[in-house]
């Protein structure tokens, strides 16, 4: 057993370990080590490596509460993580990487390694692939990378789309004119804009043509010169409206595709045209990819926590397919559990052959 002392001030101690030391015991469940709070003074008791390991988020925790940050229990699980999986990167580094500000003069940055390497990515490429699940950031860091880049007038406009026709329906049936009809699907790409540009920027720039927001088939026939373009939804795209896509970029302009390649709207067999991109881009040298996944997600910590019930499941799933079974039987579902554990025995399905059997 080790004690281990980390001095800091009643202050930072309210911060870095919340109301009722709430994330101290988040560090003792999931290190198996006891932290004793007190003003001016934190003693880490337990098995010296856990006990050191514990002591190192701390001292992280509180380089990132020295910069001004609130601590939330998000930066305490990812910590966490960052600690377990023996990492050396410091929190207090990702959060210098500031991109821009919103209307309100909050920060926009990359909280997440992955999220870093994503922002890299986009400096660095012409074409950037944002791949990864919900709640990871793609979208709204895309957007703010294009947003960065207009103010700072290296580029004249920005221009985002995604495909218009989701989950079986088509426009020619939707009520209203072709605004409203589009509207719904372009909800996600406004709603970032206006939080960090503000509704009225916002109005005013797309009056003037320099916002463009527009389903994927209008960008057919089009090239793109001085543009910051954003593919959203990518995986609901079509290998030929990809390649259509793709091929618009002009002279002085950047692309980021973000998709996730597990929420699928397309009709059953259809192929993505972002599955098939990665299949045959992805050793083009001014093409970057950047991989996401549920270390990434900046939602609240209940949806990493579904995000990667499903990883979990989906992997389970495909190894029952390499097995020998038939992806999507109600066998190959049936026992699954998301916690981890993935399957837990086959009990009830032997219950019921027996009882075939005794009739």
């Amino acid at each position: 057993m080790a004690n281990i002392g980390v001095d800091m001030t009643a202050n930072q101690q309210k911060n870095i370990f919340g109301a009722g030391d709430a994330y101290a015991k988040i560090l003792e469940r999931s290190l198996g080590v006891e932290i004793v709070v007190r003003d001016g003074s934190v003693i880490v008791m337990g098995e010296e490596t856990r006990a050191n390991l514990c002591k190192k988020i701390i001292e992280q925790l509180k380089d990132l509460a020295d910069r001004g940050n609130t601590i939330t229990e998000q930066n305490v699980d990812y910590a966490i993580a960052l600690a377990l999986d023996g990492s050396n990167v410091s929190m207090a580094e990702l959060d210098k990487d500031i991109i821009c500000h919103t209307l309100q003069g909050k920060p926009i940055k990359a909280k997440t390694v992955g999220q870093k390497e994503y922002v890299e990515k986009i400096r660095n490429k012409m074409i950037t692939f944002g791949i990864g699940p919900a709640g990871t950031g793609k979208t709204y860091l895309a957007m703010a990378m294009a947003i960065r880049a207009f103010k700072n007038d290296e580029v004249n406009r920005i221009i985002l789309t995604r495909p218009a026709i989701e989950a079986g329906e088509k426009l020619g049936f939707l009520p209203g004119d072709l605004q409203s009809k589009i509207d719904p699907y372009l909800r996600p790409l406004y709603d970032a804009l206006y939080t960090i540009m503000g509704p009225d920027s916002f109005q005013a720039n797309m009056e003037k043509g320099l916002i463009e927001v527009a389903p994927l088939a209008y960008m057919r026939g089009r090239t793109l010169d001085n543009a910051y373009i954003i593919l959203d939804e990518a995986q609901n795209t079509t290998p030929s409206q990809m390649k259509m896509f793709l091929t618009r970029i002009g002279f002085g302009s950047k692309v980021i595709v973000t998709g996730d390649q597990t929420q699928k709207d397309l009709p059953e067999g259809q192929v993505s045209g972002l599955d098939t991109a990665i299949r045959i881009l992805s050793n083009i040298d001014d093409i970057g990819f950047a991989y996401l996944s549920s270390k990434d997600v900046v939602r609240h910590p209940l949806v990493a926590k579904i995000v990667k019930a499903y990883e979990e499941y989906e992997e389970a799933q495909k190894a029952k397919e390499k097995a020998g079974y038939k992806n999507g039987s109600p066998k190959s579902d049936g026992n699954y559990r998301a916690n981890g554990n993935n399957y837990h025995g086959s009990g009830g399905n032997d219950h019921r052959r027996k009882k075939n059997n005794n009739e």
